[in-house]
């Protein structure tokens, strides 16, 4: 079994250090979440995910869900723990206290995210879709809606679904075919089959609230004839008890190759009551507030399982003999962490990480600003850095994740490729993060078109890495790292405008560029979040050595050995799709 101990240090390092986004520093509701506070909250949620979730991941990979007699069984241990998990609060953590939340911000939480993610996957998926279908209806639906759902929702009691997908479309959410039709009473009768749901169906809850696209009789065609219905499992009565099964039912749940502790199911819809979400045909508007947030909580997951591959890849590299080091002037064999190679790999991971964790920290202050501040045009520059960050944090962190659990199984070389060790498994459960929540290639895709070549939100992070820039330029230490910030800053821009050139010349040529200019934009966003890192590192050398020594050689590898990737993925980029289109696949 994998081993994990959360790293506070490095989490409060960031709280202490970098929480400087003064629009953030202006939220009143936050002015209350101190040093002291945070600490306490992440020591309480190292402890349940150390002492209770970790575990879970093994038993869950080797006995799955099952699908009996029309009932999808968690696995053993999952309901004892999930009972505890609920009982200390953690599914009320972000949420508003209005509804029994604890209002703690994003900055907090998202740091407990990792964690869950870095324990098990599996486990996490069961309350982490509640948490997305809580931000839509408090986002989306009326006030009668909220006070009879959310509560529940928010205590855990209920957990909650967004049911997109369909077996002819996935990514093309306009060739849905679910059917609402209206009925006397305001509510919807909804029929149709939705599959790939994530904790569709499960024991661990009394409820299910499942958010479904589906369209009314006269509904435009395409993506602009979809509205969003709440549908519950089981009928909610007017006093909020719960009553009567609804007309949804569990086709099957799927054989999958990671995260078999969380079911993934095919769900029928026949006649299901279900209500409303926002407005009729705008329900792709209201379902992006839950996928958004969630596709940056899925990169949140890439993020926690590298954290988890690490660790392990480095004590095993502390404890297994092979071969004699170059250094090595004795007869004995050495422990392989002192091979350069393994070094190399270790730190490989290292500085990606420690580059994400300040990334999702820096962005986790925008995203408490777009949904908090009181400034409209504040909060909408700060969504609109969210918007652009979202497909990186997306795509960049779960393909990274993709590296490092891959560099790891190496690490372990024949131990890694068995499931004595667990290692495996952390590459067979990352593999899904890459897929699901929009496929990587459709973030890169979404990142050009819609925020590169149609908007100007590019040049707003440009000036906040610039505003960075001029923050650093009185420590000379720092020079070398802003000489590289501001080489590879120029390459992105390059990139952006070879980009714009090809609009009105050759579509194919953007469409194949997509994914090396996400790369680009990932590693450039690395680079800033490692300068923040850097200065402040210099800054508070004399308070604790050893840890800022340590901190400045790990951003020193991410300049020099993982940066450089971002030039080789703008020449691949701009040398066009030529002998992409013109291949013959016949």
């Amino acid at each position: 079994m994998t081993t994990y101990t959360a790293p506070i240090e490095e989490m409060m390092f960031l709280f202490d250090n970098l929480r400087d986004n003064k629009n953030y520093n202006q939220l009143e509701k936050y002015k209350e979440i101190n040093s002291d506070l945070v600490k306490d909250i992440l020591e309480q949620a190292a402890k349940i995910n150390q002492e209770i979730i970790l575990p879970l991941a093994k038993i869950g990979d080797e006995s799955p869900c099952v699908y009996e007699n029309g009932i999808v069984r968690s696995p053993p241990g999952y309901k004892e723990a999930y009972k505890k998990f609920i009982e200390d609060g953690w599914t009320s953590l972000s949420c508003d206290p209005k509804y029994g939340g604890q209002g703690v911000p994003k900055t907090v939480s998202t740091f407990f995210e990792e964690m869950l993610s870095s324990s098990s996957l599996a486990f996490k998926l069961y309350s982490e879709l509640s948490i997305g279908a809580y931000n839509c209806i408090l986002s989306h639906a009326d006030d009668k809606i909220k006070e009879k759902f959310l509560p529940k929702i928010v205590e855990g009691k209920w957990s909650g679904t967004m049911c997109l997908t369909e077996s002819q479309c996935g990514t093309d959410l306009g060739l849905l075919k679910t059917k609402a039709i209206k009925q006397k009473d305001g509510s919807y009768k909804i029929s149709g089959q939705k599959i790939f749901i994530t904790s569709g169906d499960h024991d661990l809850t009394e409820n299910i609230i499942h958010l479904v696209l589906a369209r009314t009789p006269d509904a435009p065609a395409g993506t602009k004839g979809i509205s969003l219905f709440l549908v519950p499992k089981l009928i909610v009565n007017d006093d909020g008890s719960v009553g009567s099964r609804n007309g949804v039912n569990t086709g099957s749940i799927e054989s999958k190759m990671g995260i078999k502790g969380s079911p993934t199911c095919v769900l029928n819809f026949d006649n299901s009551i279900g209500y409303m979400i926002g407005a009729e045909n705008k329900g792709l508007n209201s379902m992006f507030t839950m996928m958004n947030l969630e596709r940056i909580v899925v990169g949140i997951q890439g993020l926690g399982i590298s954290e988890t591959a690490y660790q392990n890849a480095l004590a095993y590299a502390k404890e297994r003999k092979q071969g004699k080091a170059n250094n090595n002037k004795t007869n004995e064999t050495d422990f392989i962490i002192k091979h350069a190679d393994i070094r190399r790999s270790l730190m490989n991971m290292r500085s990606i990480i420690e580059g994400e964790r300040g990334l999702a920290f820096w962005l986790s202050q925008q995203v408490d600003v777009s949904l908090n501040h009181s400034d409209e045009k504040i909060k909408k520059s700060a969504a609109d850095i969210v918007s652009l960050m979202t497909p990186v944090i997306k795509s960049f962190f779960t393909d990274m994740g993709m590296e490092i659990t891959n560099e790891t199984i190496q690490i372990f070389g024949g131990y890694g490729y068995t499931k004595d060790q667990g290692i495996e498994q952390l590459f067979r459960d990352n593999r899904i993060t890459p897929i699901y929540e929009g496929t990587n290639s459709v973030q890169a895709i979404d990142l050009v078109y819609r925020k590169i070549l149609n908007s100007k939100i590019l040049e707003e992070y440009i000036s906040q890495i610039d505003e960075e820039i001029k923050n650093c330029k009185d420590n000379k230490d720092l020079d070398l790292f802003l000489e590289r910030v501001l080489k590879y800053k120029e390459i992105l821009i390059n990139f952006t405008s070879w980009l714009k050139t090809k609009q009105s010349i050759s579509k194919d040529d953007i469409s194949s560029a997509c994914n090396d200019y996400l790369k680009v934009l990932g590693y450039v966003s690395l680079s800033y979040s490692w300068l923040r890192m850097l200065r402040v590192s210099y800054e508070k050398m004399s308070t604790n050595k050893s840890f800022f020594e340590e901190k400045i050689n790990t951003g020193k590898y991410y300049f020099d050995k993982i940066l450089p990737r971002a030039e080789s993925h703008y020449i691949a980029g701009i040398t066009g799709s030529e002998s992409t289109m013109k291949a013959n696949f016949n």
